[in-house]
């Protein structure tokens, strides 16, 4: 069995290519994907070869775990039947390529306990799905608190918000840099982190990805106020110790979703909880992913890029 799938060859060197596709054992699904999302944290990093020593990384590697197609085979005993609609959080089914994500290709084998049914309705959007399961893992269980201070209007941060909102908390604030990205908000206020006053903030939710901003955060917590870093970050961690010690700040990583995560927030965007619209503002021919990939990881208009399979035999 063999598969179109993007390939990373090494640092900024992506094409589209067939790969030999290890055959389905038992409990294995064989999904047909319609599309894939480009994420521009962890694979942006191993595309601009910036990223640090990372389990089971090296090249070439096929990306993505953010996919969304449709059941093909199953086997005998299993839960799903062809046709069904299912979102897949990558897959390690290349013969010749690693498959840390795995994700970006037309047909693709994944273990049964990995892949989550999902409406068809959704389309493109339950691709999704593993970013806002991302961004409930961090809010969600024993010791956390909702963010009343978010950093960054990406899709990260988009979706923290989105969150703390359906959960009926107060409207958290969203400091944005970027003016292109201060629109799209409902139901909370996205500013100029210039234009901030505020020195009392509870729980601060970093989804930028910059380790510099650190020290400013501190500046803003309440005394036992926490910071918590949802982004990925590739330069070491620090700041000053004396204004981290005057606030008795507490700091958290927020680490990869769970499948509870994954079946929770599938549940809130079914029953409208939870909106995915307005998220993917590109979309393009996986046949054009370099070009995508590029765009992707250069425009600061597109805050999540898709490509489309259907157009791939």
């Amino acid at each position: 069995m063999q598969t179109a799938a993007v390939i990373l060859k090494g640092p900024r060197d992506l094409c589209l290519d067939t790969l030999d596709v290890t055959p389905p054992n038992a409990g294995d699904l064989v999904v047909r994907i319609s599309h894939s999302g480009i994420s521009t944290g962890t694979e942006k990093l191993f595309w601009s070869g910036e990223m640090p020593p990372f389990p089971g990384m090296g090249y070439p590697l096929v990306p993505g775990y953010e996919a969304t197609g449709e059941v093909v085979e199953a086997g005998a005993g299993s839960m799903y039947k062809a046709g069904d609609s299912v979102f897949v959080p990558g897959a390690n089914c290349y013969e010749d390529a690693f498959g840390l994500f795995g994700g970006a290709a037309r047909l693709l084998v994944s273990k049964e306990e990995r892949v989550t049914k999902i409406d068809a309705g959704l389309g493109a959007e339950g691709a999704l799905l593993a970013l806002a399961a991302t961004a409930r893992h961090a809010m969600a269980g024993p010791l956390k608190a909702v963010p009343d201070l978010i950093v960054g209007h990406g899709v990260l941060g988009r979706l923290l918000a989105r969150l703390t909102v359906a959960a009926g908390a107060p409207a958290p604030t969203v400091w944005e840099i970027d003016p292109t990205r201060r629109t799209g908000a409902v139901g909370y206020d996205v500013i100029d982190p210039e234009t901030d006053t505020r020195r009392d903030y509870t729980s601060i939710y970093d989804a930028s990805g910059s380790a510099a901003i650190l020290g400013d955060l501190i500046g803003r917590l309440v005394k036992g106020g926490e910071i918590v870093l949802a982004g990925f970050y590739t330069d070491p961690i620090s700041f000053a110790f004396p204004p981290a010690f005057m606030k008795e700040a507490r700091f958290r990583v927020a680490a990869e979703w769970t499948p509870d995560d994954l079946t929770a927030t599938r549940t809130l965007v079914e029953s409208g909880a939870l909106s995915l619209a307005g998220l993917i503002t590109h979309t393009s021919n996986a046949s054009d992913a370099p070009r995508a990939y590029e765009t992707a990881f250069s425009d600061p208009s597109c805050l999540k890029m898709m490509l489309n399979w259907k157009e791939i035999s």
